[in-house]
């Protein structure tokens, strides 16, 4: 298979694109897809149960050394970076606040870029940000594919509209349902 693994940044209007996504995902979808979603510091795990029970997917916090798998989703604890390690696990971190955000979304996509480099496919959806985009540029970079949600798609365009200027020319700029398609191909080849 070409790719490894998604990130994927979400911020404003977050929870209903991500709502609308993970569902359409297969059961056999062989991609591990890890997700900064902006978050207050002190948020509970309710949103996480809610989407778990939508998918066909294991949708999960992500936990300290974890080692990702393939078909799981996992989603950066309130108050937490998420890096992804060279090893292929999860790690945390309480470090400053990247963007004014932790989790921060370019924190976790520059960890993942150097990790995975070319096999990684980064995903920027809705959000009153800018933060991923720093994140974004570093994926194509590594040669990854990138991702952006139409800004005009979008609940919120600005995290989206910021991706498309810093990258300059991501692979694809699509509505959420032209995403569903594309990853639900990419899941899927041999």
């Amino acid at each position: 298979m070409r790719y490894k693994a998604i990130v994927v940044g979400v911020s404003s209007g977050g929870l209903n694109a991500l709502k609308i996504l993970l569902p359409a995902l297969p059961a056999d979808f062989s991609l591990p897809i890890i997700i900064v979603q902006h978050l207050a510091a002190d948020s509970d795990t309710y949103w996480i149960g809610l989407l778990n029970n939508m998918c066909k997917l294991t949708i999960k916090e992500a936990d300290e050394k974890e080692p990702i798998e393939k078909g799981n989703v996992y989603i950066a604890p309130a108050n937490y970076h998420l890096l992804v390690e060279k090893d292929y696990t999860l790690s945390l971190s309480t470090e400053q606040k990247v963007n004014f955000a932790r989790p921060s979304i370019d924190v976790l996509f520059e960890s993942a870029a150097l990790a995975y480099r070319d096999t990684l496919i980064g995903l920027i959806l809705t959000g009153g940000s800018n933060d991923g985009s720093l994140g974004l540029r570093k994926v194509k970079e590594c040669g990854g594919l990138t991702i952006v949600q139409d800004p005009d798609t979008a609940e919120s365009r600005y995290m989206p509209a910021s991706a498309i200027a810093v990258v300059i020319s991501p692979n694809y700029i699509l509505s959420l349902k032209k995403i569903i398609y594309l990853l639900t191909k990419l899941g899927h080849l041999p």
